[in-house]
């Protein structure tokens, strides 16, 4: 009895979710800062971690990320948000996961059957965000998904809502939370899922038959955090920030960082991210980033970050915006 007790203990959801894609973070600068971006969102890329960030983006921009991850796995995020005076920020987004097509193996033809097959993930949507008040912000995206594997694919719809809260002290002290993929389960459906069997002998009747996959929920993840401008000159600024996150498909974790910027224009930003996860692989981000105003009412931003996977492949991301 006590042996069992001890295992459902240790017993998480990992692996129970659909959409994983979903959880692979987005934008080099919240990354570089070990993900902990929740309270200090107030760029485009706000639209991943706390819609609510959009509010603060008075004009309007642009951003392109590619992420190379493991396996020979990309993924591709384009966003674009603009600000309509008196009503808020309206944006909009889409995430593409992709890999090289793959041979198509048999038991009977295990060197290849001379077909093909990929796999996959889709999202798109659309994202609002307005300040309710001077120091009260709120955001929401909803989006549809999809996931494919060669000719089956399954689908679902979902909503992130964030806030943010700003205590006018010295240097702002900012407070952030968000909850990301609110919807739908997920459920694979196609034609590779028929099969079909032969009743009654040599001479019986050809039925078709179907597999019955079960429906997966998507991974909801909940983030708070907390963030302030600890130093702040004309010329220089320093941004702590700290998350705590809790994803319904495994263990809770925290996540740190820093960005240093010299008049906006150079910037670097280090962190550690999943810090009390169990059986994380990752940890130590650091980056940059270099934001220049090429005229008036226009802005290119780079942006570069490295995340530390352990005995996994270490990843980059790069992402080129645009601030107009």
């Amino acid at each position: 009895m006590f042996i069992p007790a001890l295992w459902a203990q240790s017993l998480t959801k990992s692996g129970t979710t659909a959409a994983q894609f979903l959880k692979i973070d987005v934008g080099p600068r919240a990354i570089a800062m070990g993900g902990a971006f929740t309270a200090t969102a107030n760029d485009i890329s706000a639209i991943y971690w706390n819609p609510a960030g959009l509010a603060s983006n008075l004009s309007g921009e642009a951003f392109f990320n590619h992420t190379d991850w493991f396996l020979d796995i990309a993924m591709e995020y384009a966003g674009v948000a603009i600000h309509v005076p008196g009503i808020g920020t309206i944006g909009g987004f889409v995430t593409a996961l992709t890999m090289y097509f793959m041979m198509v193996r048999s038991e009977d033809r295990p060197e290849g059957t001379g077909e093909f097959f990929d796999a996959g993930g889709l999202a798109f949507g659309i994202s609002y965000a307005r300040n309710l008040t001077e120091r009260f912000s709120i955001g929401f995206n909803a989006k549809y998904i999809n996931e494919h594997i060669w000719h089956t694919s399954a689908t679902g719809f979902a909503l992130d809502i964030g806030t943010i809260y700003r205590i006018p002290v010295e240097n702002e002290f900012r407070i952030g939370a968000s909850i990301s993929n609110f919807g739908t389960k997920m459920k694979l459906d196609g034609r590779d899922l028929i099969n079909i069997i032969q009743v009654g002998g040599s001479s019986g009747n050809l039925i078709n038959t179907k597999v019955d996959i079960e429906e997966y929920e998507l991974p909801l993840t909940f983030r708070v955090g907390v963030a302030m401008d600890v130093w702040k000159t004309e010329d220089s600024r320093l941004t702590t920030a700290i998350d705590a996150v809790h994803p319904n498909d495994h263990t809770e974790f925290v996540n740190s960082g820093f960005e240093y910027s010299w008049n906006e224009i150079a910037l670097f930003r280090a962190g550690y991210k999943s810090l009390f996860e169990e059986n994380t692989e990752q940890g130590l981000t650091f980056g940059f980033g270099l934001h220049y105003r090429i005229a008036d009412y226009v802005k290119l931003k780079i942006d570069y970050a490295y995340q530390e996977f352990g005995r996994l492949t270490d990843v980059h991301q790069f992402s080129f915006g645009i601030k107009f």
